[in-house]
């Protein structure tokens, strides 16, 4: 297998273009067309990393966090970032981050958490805007069920746990074929009736090129009306943070000595405690603070997240608990998600989860 092989599969846990505009997720170091030899699975790509890649003789690290993050200007092994990068090329070993793309992913980093803290039907917390787009197109009704059936095969009629859905209309198209045209139905110069299907469909955003491709190749007209909006419906199926309860409410104190065992936590910052039982609980791996106005909205009786300040805290206003446990408390098990992921996706090929300390962090 090659790098843009693996890499494929990767997006279809998390597409590259759920990730946010900030982020730089994808194969930053590497020939997408190199064969693979082994994976390494890591957080954080350093030293050590690429050490433990080579000593393994695994070709393609798969990390979390992006070693390159705002570019790089030079390769002189000033910093650490260099030097990662430049062993990394001078041993031909590829990288690949997924980052916010992960976090995005409704089977991603907060649904790891949610599945190691034992939350239960977790929704999305804050769903990314502007994702869902919906196609409106015209096609003869002796064509409709074909086009509609490309249309789905390529991703599009997708809610939630439902595939196929459409909603069609019959009516009169009319036009009329100019003199260097070449109409399936219909003469030069003369206006067209036609009896056709008014097909309206949604799909997600990063979908919209091979859906037209789909539209296009399905068709029989030369020129295919169509159209394609932005809807401000809310998507259940890509967004960052979950929310979701617990199967036994629990107290306070005992609800939080739980996270900190559960998630090998050292140190819980927390707000004061409110003397109400925890059953609703939002979490939101790594720097999280954004996040609190929406798990306040959400109901939340706990927000565990990472990362805040001083003046955030007080954001809780009363209303719950911030529970901040440390960014690589909160994203520690990606690493496994990611190495379960693809042992089921590429059995048989050597997928290993790195054993290199990456946590910057220390505790006394």
């Amino acid at each position: 297998m090659t790098v843009k092989d693996i890499t494929k599969i990767l997006e279809e846990l998390a597409p590259l273009a759920h990730a946010e505009d900030f982020d730089n997720v994808g194969l930053l170091v590497g020939d997408p067309n190199m064969t693979v030899n082994g994976i390494l699975v890591t957080l954080d790509t350093l030293e050590n990393v690429v050490d433990e890649a080579i000593s393994k003789k695994h070709n393609l690290i798969i990390s979390f966090h992006p070693i390159i993050f705002s570019g790089l200007k030079k390769l002189t092994g000033s910093n650490y970032v260099q030097r990662v990068v430049m062993k990394a090329i001078a041993n031909n070993i590829a990288i690949y981050s997924m980052h916010t793309a992960l976090d995005n992913s409704k089977n991603g980093v907060n649904a790891k958490i949610c599945e190691v803290l034992g939350i239960d039907n977790p929704k999305i917390l804050i769903p990314k805007a502007g994702t869902i787009k919906k196609l409106t197109t015209y096609a003869p009704i002796n064509e409709a069920e074909t086009v509609k059936s490309a249309l789905f095969a390529a991703g599009a009629g997708e809610i939630g746990k439902y595939s196929n859905c459409s909603f069609s209309l019959e009516g009169s198209g009319t036009f009329m074929a100019g003199e260097e045209a070449n109409p399936t139905i219909g003469d030069i110069g003369k206006v067209h009736v036609e009896n056709e299907v008014h097909i309206n469909v949604i799909f997600s955003f990063e979908r919209e090129q091979q859906i037209l491709n789909a539209l296009f190749d399905a068709h029989s007209y030369e020129e295919v009306a169509y159209e394609i909006s932005v809807l401000q419906n809310m998507n259940q199926d890509i967004g960052i943070g979950m929310v979701g309860t617990l199967k036994t409410e629990m107290d306070e104190i005992e609800f939080l000595e739980y996270v900190k065992t559960k998630m090998n936590a050292s140190v819980v910052r927390h707000t004061r405690l409110l003397g109400k039982k925890v059953k609703r609980v939002a979490v939101l791996g790594g720097s999280g603070a954004f996040a609190i106005s929406a798990a306040k909205k959400a109901k939340a009786d706990v927000f565990i997240t990472s990362d805040l300040k001083y003046h955030q805290f007080f954001e809780a206003e009363n209303q719950l608990v911030l529970a901040d446990i440390g960014h690589f408390e909160t994203e520690q098990f990606t690493k496994d998600l990611l190495v379960d992921y693809l042992t089921k996706k590429i059995p048989n090929f050597a997928v290993s989860l790195s054993e290199s300390k990456t946590n910057p962090i220390k505790y006394l």
